[in-house]
């Protein structure tokens, strides 16, 4: 097993090392801590409507199971919960 000698990667790509700086610098003097993530209006609703179809598929997965709904409704009512929680988790 080899071992790499230094200090760990903070940043994947170079790519990602580069939108960093940018996020960095374009908050240069605002007072907003560098680990903020900055989102407009817009992207901030988006975002709220995602995890509230979430919440939703999910209290639907709690309803299905109190009124014991069959397995494959309870499948279904899943794979879209899962569906909607990976959309959420994008932030733009």
């Amino acid at each position: 097993m080899e071992s790499e000698a230094g200090r760990r990667r903070r940043y994947c790509r170079q790519s990602c090392r580069q939108r960093a700086y940018e996020h960095r610098n374009s908050l240069k003097g605002t007072g907003i801590p560098d680990d903020s993530v900055v989102l407009s209006a817009q992207e901030a609703a988006d975002l709220a409507d995602r995890w509230f179809a979430a919440r939703c598929a999910a209290e639907d997965v709690a309803i299905a199971i109190e009124e014991r709904e069959s397995h494959e409704e309870l499948a279904t009512l899943a794979k879209t919960l899962i569906e909607l929680a990976r959309e959420a988790e994008r932030l733009r």
